[in-house]
């Protein structure tokens, strides 16, 4: 189901296209060829000193089932119930130290943490996937059952399958997924030369100036 942004100007028709999903199909598996891409491309991000801070945990429902039902059981109820039909689940965490001195704190861990996460996000709708990122699940058990090292900070779980039958989503998830997809306006977020002095992208749209 194609949920395109609505911008001002044109962008990268990837990023238009991708949204968080929830409807995923439950018995089509993740070609390993694919996981390995998601892995590929989080690899190639973006980081501070080039200390790749990023680290990913992947279950497989097809494959790993035990360990599978392990990690969603840390997913708070709402994700669970459309979660559990997605075949891959993967956990986002950051090394918060210095590879080279573990007693100082890399304050650019979770920035570079993300940039990683997010190009697992459009690798996988360019391989015709869905990736929907959750923050709704127990960190602390999540530590507990897979033996991540207090250094080490999970921020995420994410959901990663094929499209599936959104009907099969109860009342309230479906109305979010046939939902518009909404952001606040840019001037809210995005500033010019000063704090809090909106964008005039409109202006910036007419007089054809490279930003």
């Amino acid at each position: 189901m194609e949920k395109l942004a609505k911008t001002s100007v044109k962008i990268n028709d990837l990023i238009a296209r991708r949204w968080s999903a929830r409807a995923f199909d439950p018995n089509k598996p993740v070609e390993g060829w694919k996981i390995v891409a998601l892995c590929e491309a989080s690899r190639w991000a973006p980081s501070c000193g080039a200390e790749e801070p990023w680290r990913f945990i992947i279950w497989d429902k097809f494959s790993s089932e035990i360990e599978y039902s392990k990690a969603f059981d840390v997913l708070d109820e709402g994700n669970k119930k459309w979660a559990r039909n997605a075949p891959l689940l993967i956990a986002v965490i950051a090394d918060t130290r210095w590879r080279s001195n573990r007693e100082a704190t890399n304050k650019w861990a979770p920035f570079d943490t993300g940039a990683a996460a997010m190009a697992l996000y459009l690798q996988a709708f360019d391989l015709g996937l869905y990736a929907h990122p959750m923050a709704g699940f127990d960190a602390t058990r999540l530590r507990e059952l897979f033996q991540i090292p207090e250094d080490y900070e999970p921020f995420a779980m994410v959901a990663v399958g094929y499209p599936g039958n959104i009907d099969n989503l109860e009342t309230s998830y479906k109305e979010r997924e046939l939902g518009e997809r909404k952001r606040r306006p840019l001037g809210e977020n995005f500033f010019y030369a000063l704090w809090a002095n909106p964008l005039q992208y409109q202006k910036l749209i007419e007089d054809n100036t490279n930003v």
